[in-house]
């Protein structure tokens, strides 16, 4: 899978007082300068991005960091600009309570969020959801989904993913026959065998099983889950085995469908490119250019304007 490559970099000599004194500065009085906060926000890892909000709020400037943006900015190039003063735990949490509060469930957005995320940041997101608004992030799914979808979500939910970065082929053999057993082998499906592997074993693990699956088989995992679920559970249960195949891959096609069709989705957009700047979004824009023979600068440039793109392209490095 190689190394992780973010797009944005620490900035060297940082000094959040320094940057918030600029922010302030550029929203301050009539008009205000968007250069200058796309030159701030989009060119700090999410580390320095957080001491900037704190040291704007203990500035004493009379609004914090969120507000003093609203007030100033509209639209999408608002929305980024806010996403970017967040603590990306707390903006995900955001992301998941707004899929899951508004008409109908936003399926995909908790797919995204809670099938490719790692055992920290759903940790972080938890904790985030907790304080922001007052009952745990599970209680809300479980409120808002039904089924196997709802059993996968609430698995997943609980962060507790194995970590151990070594492969054990004989485990990995093992879970592949449980798989066959509790599916393409009976009438029926045993959906619990599929939750409790997939949303429990580690990634490398899950590559792994992936491939013993297909070695005794003869037909690939993705078929039989395919074959046995439907709908939101069988598109999670997919997205996870994508993650675990290649992580970048399935964000590059993510960002592909964003942008791709009529209108962009925006916040899907922005969403994606927020959380994983700081990661391996370098990853995810070589894996976008391999599958779709374009570069998502391009994409993204073409199908965006104004302050809204060049802030998108500044993160997109």
């Amino acid at each position: 899978m190689g190394e992780n490559v973010p797009t944005v970099f620490p900035a060297s000599s940082f000094n959040p007082r320094a940057d918030a004194d600029a922010l302030h500065k550029a929203m301050k009085g009539f008009g205000t300068d968007e250069k200058a906060l796309i030159s701030i926000l989009c060119h700090r890892t999410c580390d320095q991005r957080a001491s900037i909000n704190l040291a704007y709020k203990a500035a004493g400037y009379g609004k914090d960091l969120e507000s003093a943006l609203k007030s100033e900015l509209s639209g999408c190039f608002e929305k980024l600009m806010v996403a970017l003063c967040l603590p990306i735990a707390e903006f995900m949490a955001r992301e998941v309570h707004h899929a899951i509060s508004g008409m109908g469930t936003n399926e995909d957005t908790l797919i995204e969020v809670l099938c490719s995320g790692t055992n920290q940041e759903i940790c972080e997101m938890n904790a985030a959801y907790q304080r922001l608004y007052g009952h745990p992030m599970e209680k809300d799914i479980k409120g808002d989904t039904s089924g196997e979808f709802e059993l996968l979500l609430v698995s997943l939910v609980q962060g507790q993913r194995d970590e151990n970065q070594a492969v054990d082929v004989y485990e990995a053999r093992t879970d592949a026959h449980l798989l066959f057993q509790a599916g393409a082998a009976k009438i029926g499906t045993d959906e619990s065998v599929f939750h409790s592997i997939l949303a429990s074993r580690s990634w490398p693990h899950l590559r792994q099983v992936i491939s013993e699956y297909h070695n005794m088989n003869g037909h690939t995992l993705e078929r039989a889950v395919k074959a046995e679920f439907s709908f939101n559970a069988e598109r999670g249960l997919l997205t996870i085995l994508q993650c675990a195949k290649n992580r970048h891959e399935y964000f590059a096609h993510r960002l592909h469908h964003a942008i791709d069709g009529l209108g962009t989705n925006d916040r899907n957009l922005i969403r994606i490119i927020v959380g994983r700047c700081d990661v391996d979004l370098n990853n995810i824009k070589q894996e976008y250019e391999r599958k779709f023979s374009r570069s998502l600068q391009a994409d993204v440039s073409g199908d965006t304007s104004g302050d809204y793109r060049r802030a998108l392209l500044a993160l997109l490095g």
